[in-house]
Parts: C-alpha cells; sequence; structure tokens
C-alpha cells in the first residue's frame, strides 16, 4: 500500500494528513497527537474513524495541522482521516457516512458589518 494523501477543513482549519500502514503511530506537528490535544474527548475524536472502522493500530498517520482552534482541528483530522480509511476500503462508507464523519460542517464565523461591533451586535442606540 502506498501512502494515501488526503485534506480535511473546519472552519478556519486545514488538516493535511498522509496515511500508510504501520503500527497506528499519530503524529501531528512533528509531535504525539495525545501530546497535541490534552483533553481526552479531543483525542476520542481524532480516533473515531479509526475505532468505527476496527483499525486502531493498522495505520501511521503523519498530519500537518493549520489555521483554526484546537476543537476545529481535532475536527478537521477526523473529516481527513474518514477521507483516508475510504480509500483504503470503500466499504467504509455506510459505516462512516452513518456517523456523519464524511460531511464538511459548513459552518464559518460570520464576517463583521461597518457600523456595528460585531457581526450581529449594534452600537448602543440613543434616542436622544
Amino acid at each position: 500500500m502506498d501512502t494515501i494523501n488526503t485534506l480535511g477543513r473546519r472552519k478556519k482549519a486545514v488538516a493535511r494528513i498522509y496515511l500508510k500502514e504501520g503500527n497506528g503511530a499519530i503524529l501531528v506537528n512533528k509531535r504525539d497527537f495525545k501530546e497535541y490535544f490534552p483533553l481526552p474527548t479531543l483525542q476520542y475524536i481524532v480516533q473515531q474513524p479509526f475505532e468505527l472502522t476496527e483499525n486502531i493500530g493498522r495505520f501511521d498517520v503523519t498530519v500537518n495541522l493549520d489555521g483554526g482552534g484546537i476543537k476545529g482541528q481535532a475536527e478537521a483530522l477526523r473529516l481527513a482521516i474518514s477521507r483516508a480509511l475510504l480509500e483504503v476500503d470503500p466499504e467504509y462508507r455506510p459505516t462512516l457516512k452513518a456517523k456523519g464523519l464524511l460531511r464538511r460542517d459548513p459552518r464559518m464565523v460570520e464576517r463583521k458589518k461597518f457600523g456595528q461591533k460585531k457581526a450581529r451586535k449594534k452600537f448602543q442606540f440613543s434616542k436622544r
């Protein structure tokens, strides 16, 4: 099996991954993913595609993460891993699709408008 290269995005976070057969090491920006994502919930999000397809410990993943916050980065990585597993075996599609792991979350931060404090919040109105 060659190295599989996929991309995942969430908000401003971009995850570029390289998946190959190995012993289950996940390196995020040249650090172990448990060190990069210290919270157990974020570690679960990253490992979710492997758990659902019963592939824990089968693949090595090298990740370049850029932009966004830590939660957006974890979800971008989850999408990239899910897409890579589909290239390994297309039969994983129903399992991953049922849990919503193949859907790119389109929600982005709304831009700030001029004449306002934030995207929706206005300056205080004074009648007199």
